[in-house]
């Protein structure tokens, strides 16, 4: 809880120092980054299932779009009414995450190139070409072309400050920030073999030590958002959560085919019949959310009744 504590504070001064969305975007990648970086050493050392990266995949998105959204919503809209944000920001997201999540997760099941959920190397090499151009563009128009679509639209100058924060230097608290999340992260790995034990012992289905893994490891993010929310800043809540998806599968995606094709080991990316129900379920909700300027605390209940589906879904084995 410290770590998460910390990681929160260093990416609260990282963006006072260098505004929306420079802020949240270091906190993002740097989760998604590391996170990404232990799937490739696993799938390297021979120990990874062939649907690790598709249930990692597929549980940030439902804990970020349905848990974390739906919480942000809830909590903010309870405290402040309706809450604004940039339209244009949050569509641009959703944009880039729908067809990224479609073409990764849904595709490979439908198409009969391949047996089970697996590409075939045309589809593999397609997704990889696809993920990086797409996730590309889409960081040019965040940082370069148009980062103005991801800041507060009713944030006066000077409102951007975060009291109670000491701030620093960029490279402490880049330092700090990395610090900070390289603990939460590992120990996440390392809990997971012993989430993995006790799930077996008592006949719970594995899928539930993804899902714990998954949430450790997003819990800075989780906590900054709710804050931002609570803060009323909706618009940095939304490129937090938006962004982690985003990045989580624009990074995931070439990472894991590239390491497979390198490596020999089998990959499944295609989710099973229910969970793509619920995954463009999640989308739709998602497109509906944010498809007008303002949010209230019912969108948020509507998603988190989606993420407490995805967890009933988790312990139904039939």
């Amino acid at each position: 809880m410290w770590c998460a504590f910390s990681v929160v504070r260093h990416a609260e001064c990282l963006a006072t120092i260098l505004g929306e969305p420079f802020g949240t975007l270091i906190l993002t990648l740097a989760v998604v980054g590391i996170e990404v970086a232990l799937i490739v050493a696993i799938m390297i050392s021979g120990q990874a299932a062939p649907t690790m990266a598709r249930d990692t995949m597929f549980s940030v998105i439902m804990i970020v779009l349905n848990g974390l959204i739906g919480l942000c919503l809830l909590a903010g809209g309870l405290r402040h009414g309706n809450q604004t944000y940039n339209l244009q920001g949050a569509n641009a997201f959703l944009s880039v995450l729908v067809p990224l999540a479609i073409f990764a997760l849904v595709l490979p099941r439908v198409t009969h190139s391949a047996p089970g959920g697996e590409l075939s190397p045309l589809q593999a090499g397609f997704e990889v070409i696809m993920s990086i151009l797409l996730y590309g563009v889409f960081l040019a128009m965040q940082t370069v072309t148009h980062s103005d679509i991801f800041r507060q639209p009713d944030a006066v100058d000077g409102e951007d400050g975060h009291h109670g924060v000491v701030v620093r230097s960029i490279p402490f608290h880049v330092a700090g920030l990395f610090g900070a999340l390289i603990p939460i992260i590992l120990l996440s790995k390392k809990l997971a073999l012993y989430v993995e034990f006790g799930i077996s012992g008592i006949g719970a289905p594995l899928a539930l030590s993804g899902f714990i893994v998954a949430a450790l490891v997003l819990m800075p993010e989780g906590m900054s958002g709710l804050q931002s929310a609570l803060e009323n800043k909706l618009q940095r809540a939304v490129n937090i959560c938006l962004g982690a998806a985003v990045s989580t599968i624009g990074l995931t995606v070439p990472a894991v085919l590239v390491v497979s094709w390198v490596t020999g080991h089998t990959l499944e990316l295609g989710l099973e019949y229910a969970d793509i129900i619920l995954l463009v379920l999640t989308l739709f909700v998602s497109l509906l959310t944010f498809s007008t300027r303002t949010t209230s605390y019912l969108q948020g209940a509507v998603h988190l009744a989606l993420f407490a589906a995805y967890v009933m879904m988790i312990f139904d084995l039939s």
